[in-house]
This record gives structure tokens, C-alpha cells and sequence, in this order.
């Protein structure tokens, strides 16, 4: 008899142990925020990248990059409809973004504000948590390369940060 008792509450341990991390996870999915008003267009990738070292350097400019183990690397045309936003997110590796029309707003974690136009760029460094909005009345247009770590995609969802 004992061991039936016993068996038995070990049984409803586990399901009560198993529900509540079911009810976890749907609690952690629910908080993300998702992309509205976006339309992204996937123009290449994933295309496996070994490692690589690169230097570039002249009197007036220097670029470095890189990698230790293989990389994704994709491009992706995103377009934005006016009120749209990419929800909240984040990123495993770099990305580079460039506004071709529109006006990308971005706000990072901490509420910080900042400003992109047609013509301009942006890089985004790992786990920089942010969401990019169109506050103007046209749509805008990104197009944007990701590297990230093989198999870590491109967009990491995050909840929303309390003010």
C-alpha cells in the first residue's frame, strides 16, 4: 500500500512539475512582441561562411572583421508600413542595416531614441535588445545582412522592456 501511495504521489509531482514548466513557457512565449505592418523578403541565405580574417586599411580608413567558427550569413528586405514595428528583439551575431526610404526609428532596452533616414545605415551588435518603428507616413525600406553563429538565425524575440 505504501508504495502505491507513493508511486503515486511521485506521479502527480511530475505532472505538476511538468504543467508548471509548460505553463512557464507559455507565459515566457507570451511576452514576446511581434513584428506588425512587416513584410520581410528573404534575398539569400543562409550561406555557410568558414572563418575569416579581413583587414582593410588605408591613410584615412580601417575595417576589421573577423569570425572564429562558421557562420549564416542572409539578406533580408525588410519593408515597414507606416505605424508597422519589428517587435521586440534581438540578434545572436552582427547585423548591418541600411534605410534605402523611409525613416527608421530605433529604441534600444533603455528607451533610447534614435534616428535613421533614407540613405543612412546602422550595425547592431549581439543581444543589443531594440525595436525598429516607421512613426512616418510612408513605408520604409531596409535592407539588412546578418552574421550570425551557424544555425542561431536571424532574430532572437524579446519581451518587451518595462519602462
Amino acid at each position: 500500500m505504501v508504495r502505491c501511495n507513493t508511486s503515486k504521489l511521485m506521479l502527480v509531482g511530475a505532472f505538476a512539475i511538468g504543467g508548471a514548466s509548460v505553463i512557464s513557457m507559455a507565459f515566457k512565449v507570451a511576452q514576446a512582441t511581434p513584428p506588425q505592418g512587416v513584410t520581410a523578403t528573404l534575398l539569400a541565405g543562409p550561406v555557410e561562411l568558414d572563418e575569416f580574417d579581413v583587414m582593410v586599411q588605408t591613410d584615412d580608413y580601417t575595417a576589421h572583421a573577423k569570425t572564429h567558427g562558421v557562420s549564416d550569413a542572409f539578406i533580408t528586405h525588410l519593408a515597414i508600413a507606416p505605424g508597422g514595428n519589428t517587435g521586440w528583439h534581438s540578434h545572436a551575431g552582427l547585423v548591418f542595416a541600411l534605410v534605402r526610404s523611409g525613416e527608421l526609428t530605433l529604441y534600444d532596452d533603455e528607451f533610447t531614441r534614435s534616428v535613421y533616414p533614407a540613405g543612412t545605415g546602422l550595425t547592431e551588435e549581439p543581444g543589443h535588445v531594440h525595436i525598429g518603428v516607421n512613426e512616418g507616413d510612408t513605408d520604409l525600406e531596409l535592407v539588412i545582412f546578418f552574421l550570425s553563429p551557424r544555425g542561431a538565425g536571424t532574430r532572437i524575440d524579446q519581451p518587451a522592456p518595462q519602462p
